[in-house]
């Protein structure tokens, strides 16, 4: 089964262009970056923490590369009924890391916070086809 979501794309002022995309976690609506670049899908540290104070983080020791240093410390997550549209994802390990800085670059930009990106590791699992043209994302179960 194939289904669409509707991308929002906001202009980064001279520096380019971002998808977001909705999403529900914890039975609550955010956006999140889609990121091709990311293999791993990454939720805010502390966003997640203000939205479920029970939720358990994983000390990872892999260190976090590609957001500007490779000392970021990071953990893990499961998420549980994750939903992007009318994709359903029951169960989702994340990685959760300091993402305070993106959120603050967008809050000066006048774009609304993100929980995290959506990374590679989604995108493949779901057979992601990504139209920019049309500014959707399909999924595949």
């Amino acid at each position: 089964m194939r289904f669409s979501v509707p991308l929002h794309i906001i202009d980064l002022h001279e520096d380019g262009f971002h998808p977001l995309l909705d999403i529900t976690v914890f039975n609550k609506p955010f956006k999140v970056v889609l990121d091709t670049g990311a293999s791993k899908t990454a939720f805010d540290k502390n966003l997640l923490l203000e939205v479920n104070e029970i939720a358990l983080l994983n000390a990872s020791d892999k260190l976090s590369t590609g957001l500007g240093t490779n000392t970021m410390e990071s953990f893990t997550a499961t998420i549980h009924d994750m939903a992007i549209g009318k994709l359903k994802i029951p169960e989702f390990d994340v990685a959760v890391l300091d993402l305070s800085t993106i959120n603050i670059a967008y809050e000066q930009m006048g774009h609304p916070q993100v929980l995290g990106v959506i990374g590679g590791d989604i995108l493949m699992q779901y057979k992601a086809v990504i139209d920019y043209g049309k500014q959707v994302i399909k999924f595949k179960t």
